[in-house]
């Protein structure tokens, strides 16, 4: 269960991802970036740009059991979070944005389960993520009117764009559940005078 950290970990694992493999003959100055709404008005000249639109609550697994922590206490439930992604290519041709667009989609169909190294290799701490944990990377389907919503929204001309979802992030809490002693009597006298 990743800490408050594993939003913005995710991201730049998912980055770091595309990075680490493009190949660099084929786009030597391919960039890849976390976007926030302000970067669209000036982007870059080539590369991937991934956007976080939106977050929720992950509803097939919502109820989760406490955390037990390694000294053995035990902490509130983690919540279960999907975050949802806008990955946009940025070329100074159609053809070579279609091209990067397309090996970058390869690459996440090829490693759609990021391991607990890959997510922790990026964040800004070594240990956001325990051990065995993983964030899915799941093609979405971006209907026109959201892509319309979205670059009406930023005013940037719309660019070639699909959208991504890393479904199951656990976001632990820090918030110790408190535990009380056993009961070890009952009296059932209440009301009696």
């Amino acid at each position: 269960m990743g800490t408050f950290q594993a939003i913005a970990a995710t991201g730049q694992a998912m980055l770091g991802l595309l990075s680490d493999a493009v190949p660099r003959d084929l786009f030597p100055n391919a960039q890849f970036e976390l976007y926030q709404m302000s970067n669209f008005q000036q982007p870059m000249e080539e590369g991937i740009s991934l956007f976080l639109y939106r977050i929720a609550a992950n509803t097939s697994r919502r109820n989760l059991p406490p955390s037990t922590g390694p000294d053995g206490r035990r902490f509130r439930p983690p919540i279960p979070v999907d975050l949802y992604y806008i990955a946009t290519a940025w070329a100074p041709t159609a053809v070579r944005q279609q091209r990067l667009l397309g090996w970058a989609i390869r690459m996440f169909e090829d490693v759609p389960v990021l391991p607990t190294g890959l997510l922790n290799n990026y964040g800004p701490e070594p240990e956001i993520f325990k051990q065995g944990e993983t964030v899915e990377i799941i093609l979405d389907s971006l209907t026109l009117q959201d892509l319309n919503n979205f670059w009406g929204v930023s005013k940037a001309s719309l660019q070639l764009s699909v959208g991504y979802i890393a479904r199951m992030l656990h976001i632990q809490s820090s918030m110790p559940i408190t535990e009380y002693a056993e009961v070890q009597t009952r009296e059932f006298g209440l009301g009696k005078v």
